[in-house]
C-alpha cells in the first residue's frame, strides 16, 4: 500500500497522519520531502499520528531521524504519537525512542506542546 498523508493545523500544531508503509524507496522519499515542505513553510510543531502505519522498515526509520534532526536545527519540534506495538519495539531496540518524544495518542502529543504562540 501506497504511503498516504493527511495533515490537520490546530492551535497551531500540525498533525500529519500517515496510513501505509514506510520503506525503502517511493514512501520514504515521499515522507522525507513532506518533512521538508512542512519546515519551509514554517511549521514549527508537528505530530506524526502513527496508528495507521502498518510497517516501516529501517529507510522509514531513517527518514524519521533525518526529518527530526532537521526540524531541531531550524527550531522545530517533531513528536510521535499512536505507536503500533511493532514500531514502538523497533524504537526501543534501536534506542530511538531516547530521540524521539513519543505519545500514546494525539491529544496527549499536543498538550505535551503548551498554550499556542
Amino acid at each position: 500500500m501506497a504511503l498516504q498523508i493527511v495533515e490537520t493545523d490546530t492551535e497551531g500544531i500540525t498533525v500529519v497522519q500517515l496510513t501505509g508503509r514506510v520503506t525503502l524507496g517511493q514512501e520514504s522519499n515521499q515522507l522525507r520531502t513532506r518533512i521538508k515542505e512542512l519546515l519551509a513553510q514554517g511549521k514549527t510543531r508537528l505530530i506524526f499520528d502513527l496508528a495507521n502505519v502498518g510497517y516501516i522498515d529501517s529507510a522509514g526509520l531513517g527518514t524519521l531521524v533525518a526529518g527530526y534532526t532537521s526540524a531541531q536545527s531550524q527550531g522545530a519540534s517533531i513528536k510521535l504519537a499512536n505507536l503500533t506495538k511493532k514500531f514502538n519495539e523497533q524504537l526501543h531496540i534501536t534506542k530511538l525512542v531516547t530521540i524521539f518524544d513519543v505519545y500514546d495518542n494525539v491529544a496527549d502529543a499536543v498538550k505535551s506542546f503548551g498554550p499556542p504562540n
